[in-house]
């Protein structure tokens, strides 16, 4: 008998997971700021220094984290993990719906 390949693709995803143990939540924000240091290049307002946050919720209220500038490329990667581990459950949750209504339908076709 022939694999569905729904589930070829389910198993493919969930065999995957442990590759996104390194997500993070939230969103990776980049903001161009002035530092307030009247000498300072910025204090032009053109100049603008360049600062890394990572926004998240915490217990329901929102939060943010100052990332370091060499950290920024792997916080950045690490939030993009978390949205496609997202779209991944989504998958996931979208063959098994297909799934069981499949199932729920050959049932009734078998009942008398």
């Amino acid at each position: 008998m022939p694999i569905d390949p729904e589930l070829r693709l389910r198993g493919r995803l969930l065999r995957h997971l442990g590759a996104w143990r390194e997500m993070l939540p939230g969103s990776f924000v980049v903001r161009r700021v002035q530092c307030g240091k009247p000498n300072c290049r910025c204090a032009d307002g053109i100049h603008l220094h360049t600062r890394f946050q990572l926004s998240v919720l915490v217990d329901g209220k929102p939060r943010t984290f100052h990332i370091p500038a060499a950290w920024a490329e792997e916080v950045r990667a690490h939030v993009e993990m978390a949205k496609r581990f997202h779209e991944a459950a989504a998958m996931i949750a979208g063959i098994n719906l297909r799934r069981l209504l499949r199932r729920k339908e050959e049932g009734k076709r078998k009942a008398p």
